[in-house]
């Protein structure tokens, strides 16, 4: 970072190589639109490379990041209007079943699962189970105790767990 404030880009261009990778797949998983995720974390880097100069290393460049990416997410969710749930695209007809068209319905219905949950449990359970992210960084990026991250990680997964008990039955018979 010392670097990137001097003015370094190939500095910077390092930094972008390292982290964007998992800081697109968070926006990506809060916005559900890569679009949206791509501008995010552009907007991100930009703030970095316009504000190095006062960075102060409190806490990990990834977490710092993670932390920017997530606030600008929430931001742009906040300011999006109520989507209309019918407005999703339908799952692929079941009068036509394969093994791959079924699986690839598994997997569909998952992440829509996923993508219901709400906001907050959506951020825990991308940071740690998706970007593996540490219980102690992800509460810093959400800017919430490591207890109120696992109460939050804990929710997710009975939610998931309750929304996705069909499905698991099915599979397992």
């Amino acid at each position: 970072m010392e670097r990137v404030a001097e003015g370094d880009a190939q500095a910077f261009r390092a930094l972008v190589d390292r982290h964007a990778p998992s800081v697109t797949a968070h926006a990506k998983r809060m916005l559900r639109d890569a679009s949206e995720a791509e501008d995010v974390v552009q907007e991100a880097f930009l703030r970095l490379w316009k504000n190095a100069p006062t960075y102060r290393a409190e806490a990990r460049l990834g977490t710092f990041l993670h932390r920017i990416v997530h606030n600008l997410c929430v931001d742009l969710l906040r300011a999006r209007k109520p989507q209309d749930p019918e407005a999703l695209d339908g799952l692929p007809s079941e009068d036509r079943p394969s093994r791959e068209l079924h699986a690839r319905t598994k997997s569909q219905q998952v992440q829509e699962e996923v993508q219901a949950l709400p906001e907050r449990q959506r951020a825990a359970l991308s940071l740690v189970h998706f970007e593996g992210v540490s219980n102690v960084e992800a509460a810093e990026i959400l800017q919430v105790s490591v207890e109120a991250l696992e109460s939050l990680l804990a929710r997710a997964r009975r939610s998931l767990r309750e929304r996705l008990a069909k499905m698991i039955e099915e599979h397992a018979t």
